[in-house]
């Protein structure tokens, strides 16, 4: 296939410059704040917050998917996230949704949600890839082999790389395929996901060849496993250090869009290395 170029806009936003993307988990398990937002008014609040802080998109998600989790419903996942979804986009701020659900991806993109994070590539469900078809809405395209449950198994790999480039191509074409157009796009190649410490390492230096697929690139590390093997830091909230040096990092390999706990810390270190750099 041709690959297409690097465009300049997603989502109405430039890319230009990297994008900030606040985490919001209104879940009770999530690894690093698993269970300080389940009620919805304390959610909002966090979204507001980030939202002033400068993210510009905030990732809401009713579901963990760290590794071991189980699945939940689509009604329960909704019960968590909708509430919040409808009060952060009535307030003009840019929601995405963190789902693999079909029925959820719908019902957030009424309640006023723009844009759908799926971290299974719209493998998951069925009827998620028509879903982002009829809305044709943004998307993000993750990477993972199996299910939260299954995938810590299949972090087999000759070349991680090359195969999770290939991995992510197989998505793209069964997305455009479906009518999903190109310039909705973004693909994530899932650290942490069916992937080992050593893995999402190689994916950091290996950037390049997934900018070479010609879709812009989100990077989901912040607080992750592998940052504190790599700093040593055993407890996830405090490994914000960790997370701004491998987020610039990414970043000057060719990622557009940081998904992050640490908003404001993020904002500013992006902030600073864009000046210095332009």
């Amino acid at each position: 296939m041709l690959f297409p170029r690097q465009p300049r806009q997603w989502a109405g936003f430039s890319l230009d410059r990297p994008l900030v993307m606040g985490i919001l988990n209104v879940t009770p398990d999530s690894f690093s704040d698993g269970g300080r937002r389940t009620d919805p008014r304390v959610a909002i609040e966090a979204g507001l917050s980030m939202a002033a802080d400068g993210a510009d998109i905030i990732d809401v998600g009713g579901e963990t998917t760290k590794p071991g989790a189980a699945a939940v419903s689509p009604d329960q996942e909704q019960d968590r996230l909708l509430p919040v979804v409808r009060a952060l986009a009535a307030e003009g701020i840019c929601v995405s949704v963190d789902t693999r659900n079909a029925a959820t991806m719908r019902a957030a993109l009424a309640a006023g949600a723009k844009i759908i994070n799926d971290v299974s590539g719209l493998s998951y469900d069925p009827l998620s890839i028509g879903v982002v078809a009829s809305h044709a809405c943004p998307v993000v395209l993750m990477h993972m082999r199996g299910t939260p449950e299954t995938m810590n198994s299949q972090a087999v790999y000759q070349d991680v790389v090359a195969e999770v480039r290939a991995e992510l191509l197989t998505c793209i074409d069964a997305a455009i395929q479906a009518g999903i157009r190109a310039e909705q796009i973004v693909i994530d190649p899932g650290l942490g996901f069916a992937k080992l410490s050593t893995h999402s390492q190689a994916i950091l230096r290996g950037l390049p060849d997934l900018a070479s697929l010609g879709y812009p690139i989100l990077i989901g590390l912040s607080r992750k496993a592998f940052i504190g093997a790599l700093s040593g830091e055993t407890q996830a909230d405090r490994r914000l250090g960790g997370s701004l040096a491998a987020g610039l990092f990414a970043v000057l390999r060719g990622a557009s869009i940081l998904r992050v706990h640490d908003v404001r810390e993020t904002v500013q270190a992006i902030r600073v290395w864009h000046t210095l750099f332009e």
